[in-house]
């Protein structure tokens, strides 16, 4: 295998290093603003509202890129809800190319069972119904060096905040969005410390509302929903009971139960003596009352759901929690108001059926972090970021129709709806997805590599050490080519050189496994953006491979050739 690593470090590169400081916060040069700033300082060059788990995700993308940020978070401590739960596969190699994937993997077999089916109950007492999905991996060995897993969010978010304060970014608890506003140079942040009330603003070049389903930050840039509204006041109850004996010899990730008391979902804890029951339905279907649960949280109803779902009359349970929250199926009309961004819950509410509404936040942030550096560092035109809504919207609405077609097959049929979309294969919507293509989404088994789709997953050995080509993409344009793209490995740093600061990578790969599976033959070649998305490809040698290059570079970074 052929490889070159095309420019070094650029100066805005190196000075966006953190260095610590005596009082174990964090010290940045400041990327072109010519002076170094301290954590606590009023400018950032990107601040995000909301410090959970796509705020957090989204800032330590954006520190592997060498760009600081600051973080607000309402809560003092995070979330002591054990929610968000399901991560799927690209979503961990997300988490892979952030240096986090092993560290995710262990918390997750601390808390959870790996593997496991979806199923279909009547009650954890009673028998299965339908099998939803046999096993939680089955298939993705061949798409992925990554496989889905369950962890909560808080065994997670600690994680993805260690890890992005340890890069660059910063994380404040205790603090709130009360207003903004933005001129042709930045955003003016007003930030509340939520404890004393007292008020100060913060300056940025950009603004990212990662503040969930209720967020400021939507509500102050005057951006509205559209969708299907709300269709269950749902609750998930967290709870205590010894539900192993019921579930003995099973393997099952998640248990939808349906029956004349109740409908909707467990998920249990890894030793089953814990976990939480998300209820949409309750009583008879027939009268409206049934879709609002969330109207009555009295412990003793509580306690009742729970031995209704388990099938246990006199089973022993202990409330921990509940929280209240819509069935909801609707998307942002603009996720971008000039400087301001929208991503997760702020910008797509969905039902929790398939696990999609956290996986597709974060996959929000890793498309939304790459754009946002280049453009920072001046080497993209600030034009590059209005791709950020014209891919991730579609794919937004993609991922909010399919989780709304679940929820009515697999939660609600008694609806009678006939208003969702056909059910799409689990990988068309996990790895599957398009940008800027015909079709919003297609198997990964047909893509071969086609612009617009991610990049495939070939095992290749590099330097002795078998590794995946996911495993090439760390942040850098990546150019691929076969074992006789000679000519694409020596026009790659000609072409990077007319772009002052891009760094692109160049590797040659002999393996024919990968020219199949890239759809190019030995002498074609694939680029690769820092995102893992394949942004163009020859599927054969030309004659001018450096003047192809920069056209196609110029392209993706709205630049002038």
């Amino acid at each position: 295998m052929h490889e070159r690593a095309v420019a070094g470090k650029t100066d805005a590169e190196t000075a966006a290093a953190p260095l610590r400081t005596p009082d174990n916060g964090y010290e940045f040069r400041r990327l072109r603003y010519g002076r170094r700033m301290k954590s606590s300082d009023a400018e950032v060059p990107v601040l995000f509202a909301g410090g959970g788990l796509v705020g957090l995700s989204t800032a330590m993308f954006l520190a592997q890129h060498g760009i600081p940020s600051l973080a607000i978070e309402r809560l003092q401590k995070g979330s002591h809800l054990p929610r968000a739960a399901h991560f799927h596969m690209r979503t961990l190699e997300m988490f892979r190319s952030a240096g986090i994937e092993d560290e995710v993997r262990a918390q997750s077999n601390v808390e959870f069972e790996p593997e496991g089916s979806i199923v279909l109950m009547d009650s954890l007492a009673g028998k299965v119904l339908v099998q939803f999905i046999p096993e939680l991996n089955a298939g993705v060995d061949a798409f992925s060096p990554c496989r889905r897993l369950f962890v909560t969010q808080p065994g997670l978010e600690p994680i993805l905040r260690r890890r992005a304060e340890a890069i660059g970014a910063t994380v404040r608890n205790g603090h709130e969005v009360v207003g903004f506003t933005q001129d042709a140079d930045g955003v003016t942040t007003t930030i509340k410390d939520v404890e004393s009330g007292h008020e100060r603003q913060v300056r940025s070049k950009y603004l990212v509302g990662a503040d969930g389903a209720h967020s400021r930050i939507r509500e102050l840039a005057g951006i509205e929903f559209d969708g299907r509204g709300v269709f269950s006041n749902s609750i998930t109850i967290y709870f205590k009971a010894p539900i192993t004996p019921l579930l003995a010899g099973t393997n099952y990730s998640v248990i939808y139960v349906k029956n004349e008391h109740l409908s909707g979902f467990f998920r249990l804890d890894r030793d089953q003596q814990a976990g939480f029951l998300a209820i949409n339905t309750v009583g008879d279907t027939a009268k409206p009352e049934a879709a609002s649960p969330a109207n009555d949280v009295r412990e003793e109803t509580l306690i009742a759901h729970v031995r209704r779902a388990a099938g246990v009359a006199d089973l022993p349970v202990t409330i921990t929690g509940v929280a209240r929250w819509r069935a909801t199926a609707d998307v942002a009309r603009r996720f971008r108001e000039g400087r301001v961004f929208l991503a997760g819950d702020a910008a797509h509410l969905m039902p929790p059926n398939g696990g999609f509404g956290g996986n597709t936040g974060i996959h929000d942030g890793h498309n939304l972090a790459w754009k946002l550096a280049l453009v920072l560092k001046g080497i993209a035109d600030p034009d590059l970021l209005d791709t950020y809504e014209s891919e991730r919207r579609p794919v937004g609405k993609f991922t909010v129709e399919q989780a709304y077609t679940r929820y009515v097959t697999r939660t609600a049929p008694y609806l009678g709806k006939k208003d969702y979309e056909p059910l799409a294969d689990d990988f068309d919507i996990e790895i599957g997805y398009l940008y800027g293509a015909d079709a919003v989404h297609e198997h990964p088994g047909v893509s071969h590599g086609r612009p617009g789709s991610r990049a495939p997953h070939v095992w290749i050995e590099r330097h002795g050490v078998r590794i995946s080509t996911l495993d090439l993409f760390k942040g850098n344009f990546v150019v691929l080519t076969g074992r006789e793209g000679h000519a694409w490995i020596d026009a790659a740093p000609k072409a990077a050189a007319k772009f002052p600061g891009l760094r692109v990578d160049a590797v040659g790969i002999s393996d024919d496994a990968f020219s199949a599976a890239y759809g190019i033959t030995p002498a074609g070649a694939t680029l690769v953006r820092p995102d893992g998305f394949v942004a163009w490809r020859s599927v054969d040698g030309i004659s001018d491979a450096e003047r192809q290059l920069t056209k196609t570079l110029a392209a993706v970074l709205h630049r002038s050739a």
